[in-house]
């Protein structure tokens, strides 16, 4: 290997000579290759290999028995024009199809044609880290009854914030007030990546799902990719989980938690809620409208009170706008996250007229600065570091002990699960695999690898992994960042158990060179996360406390008005376009929606 020292003189001399690196250890040679980035394109065009386009076609009822007959017509129509049809949604007179400009050009100029428009791709939004990968499939469990006793442990800064406790537990006791609304009776379908089953805050509240992303008759609709015989073959990242936890998780419910935090969990919103999952995201968190259009529809034909999506897409789109109108002519409430761009525009579906928009705000109530704005904005709610529950083992977390001291950690992104204790080796920056020195022997070590030089973090644990590392500690050099935040940038199976620690430990665990260190990086099953896709099931969560009051009274436009005729103002006066109409607020709308039951004889 040639190494080359920069000499710092007039012209930028460099001075190189030869220096043999080490061999890599046995069985680490694929380590040698960065793993490919993860990531989404967030193109709005749905183009093709072959140039041709995914749209969705919305037609007129024509003179045949049904909808499905009037759907089938239509196309072997399309058919024969040259689409190739993929999907339809009879009941909305709608079908996705692939086309050529001259086909769309031609359907454009059908008069049977209501709307051409691009089955154009939508995103989960919120800005999470993905979970631990989770093995084992545990299969469906009865569905028990709802737990009304539990403990304010799980009263979450979030919960608190929208005061939904103080709507079905105002004595602060843990436990539910009778005859108070809670939930019960309402149906809540969540649009999104799906859910774990296995999630002891989950399994009293969902009552059927759809998965429109495998098209398999899975009615679990599973926030995880499966095979045909309903085997989970890679876990997905926990946003549906998350989202549907926030609005439904129970009391007393009872997962993995943190050392210190309450062994019950978190509680929802609306705990006695029941719950409809619809999964159109994939595990990368995106899907395509059309399938966002056909689990509106699913989820009306359940009988859902309220939709609650965090997902959207930047543009509308016609066929989309059509669909959310109808449900909201159909007595259901839509609400929908605004994005996370921080654009003075909001995303769609949040930004039709039929579907209530929401935004984030902090703990402290100041607006996010990603939450998107401006007209279509509705509501805000919490939605920066919010704690519900996520993937089952899903949730990255780290433990460092050395000569009996515990080091608080942070896993990086795509951290193998697992504990491993040995020696402390210096590996410097981690720029090449010498920098581990002699230490370093293919028996296996703990790598302490400085944070900079330049040098992405993928490639400093490479390095190290190479040396025989079979942990790796990150010292962060950033005093104001603690133990930072940092990813290894992509999933790969050579991956071992990596943290971050902040200045201060790093400076402690410097001074322990050569002794015996144990790392261990567990998967918990809960997780904080950020974005306008926790805000809005906060929303949901309350207008199904506020219709649960009287089902038979309430409809969907009576929850509406008391949502955002009692939220708390925290701009100026009035509407304005980063707050909306301000905070959801449970206990208010609860009140004003009182007073609009009619009293029984």
């Amino acid at each position: 290997m040639k190494r080359c020292v920069w000499l710092g003189l007039v012209g930028g001399l460099m001075a190189c000579g030869s220096e043999q690196e080490p061999k890599a250890c046995p069985g680490t040679e694929g380590a040698s290759q960065l793993p490919a980035v993860v990531s989404a394109a967030r193109s709005e065009a749905a183009l093709t290999d072959d140039g041709g386009e995914d749209v969705i076609i919305a037609f007129r009822q024509r003179v045949f028995a049904s909808a499905q007959a009037n759907t089938d017509a239509f196309a072997n129509e399309v058919t024969r024009a040259g689409g190739q049809v993929k999907q339809r949604v009879p009941s909305l007179n709608m079908l996705s199809a692939r086309v050529s400009p001259e086909v769309r050009a031609a359907l454009a100029r059908n008069p049977d044609v209501v709307s051409v428009s691009p089955n154009r791709p939508v995103y989960a939004l919120g800005m999470s880290r993905p979970p631990l990968p989770a093995q084992a499939w545990l299969g469906a469990e009865p569905r028990p009854p709802p737990n009304t006793v539990g403990s304010v442990g799980e009263y979450t800064d979030g919960l608190k914030m929208v005061r939904a406790n103080k709507v079905w537990d105002f004595n602060d006791d843990g436990v539910l007030d009778e005859g108070r609304p809670s939930g019960t009776g309402i149906k809540v379908c969540v649009i999104d990546s799906g859910w774990d089953n296995r999630h002891p805050e989950l399994q009293a509240a969902f009552i059927g799902g759809k998965d429109f992303i495998s098209g398999s008759a899975n009615s679990l609709a599973l926030d995880a990719q499966v095979d045909s015989k309903g085997n989970v073959l890679l876990w997905g990242g926990g946003h549906g989980t998350h989202t549907a936890a926030t609005i439904a998780a129970q009391l007393g419910g009872g997962g993995r938690v943190r050392l210190g935090e309450d062994p019950n969990g978190t509680v929802g919103v609306a705990p006695t809620a029941s719950l409809l999952i619809a999964r159109v995201l994939n595990e990368r968190g995106t899907g395509d409208t059309l399938n966002v259009i056909a689990a509106l529809q699913w989820c009306q034909e359940q009988g859902a009170n309220i939709v609650s999506l965090s997902l959207g897409a930047v543009s509308k789109n016609d066929a989309e706008e059509l669909a959310f109108n109808q449900a909201r002519a159909n007595g259901v409430l839509a609400i929908a996250a605004t994005g996370n761009s921080g654009a003075g525009e909001v995303s769609f579906p949040a930004g039709y007229d039929s579907v209530v928009g929401v935004g984030a705000v902090t703990f402290s109530g100041e607006w996010a600065s990603f939450s998107q704005y401006g007209q279509g904005i509705n509501l805000v709610a919490p939605g920066v570091g919010v704690l519900s529950a996520t993937i089952i083992g899903g949730a990255p977390y780290g433990e460092v002990a050395a000569s009996g001291q515990q080091f608080a950690s942070n896993p990086l992104e795509f951290s193998a699960v697992g504990a491993y204790s040995g020696r402390m080796v210096d590996c410097g920056l981690g720029g090449s695999i010498s920098d581990c020195g002699e230490a370093a022997t293919c028996d296996g070590f703990v790598a302490y690898v400085d944070r900079g030089g330049g040098i992405l973090f993928e490639e400093k644990v490479r390095n190290a992994i190479r040396a025989g590392a079979k942990a790796v500690i990150i010292g962060n050099h950033n005093p104001d960042e603690g133990t930072g935040n940092f990813t290894l940038n992509g999933p790969s199976k050579l991956w071992v158990p990596t943290v971050s620690v902040s200045l201060e430990s790093a400076n402690v665990l410097r001074e322990l060179m050569g002794q015996e260190v144990t790392l261990d990086v567990a998967g918990l099953d809960y997780t904080l996360q950020t974005g306008t896709s926790m805000s809005t099931p906060h929303v949901a969560g309350v207008a199904a406390l506020v219709w649960s009051l009287n089902p038979q009274q309430l409809d969907a436009e009576k929850v509406r008005n008391a949502l955002l005729e009692t939220a708390r103002d925290l701009g100026p006066a009035g509407w304005d376009p980063n707050y909306g109409n301000g905070l959801v607020d449970a206990v208010e709308a609860v009140q004003h929606a009182e007073g609009q039951l009619t009293p029984a004889p």
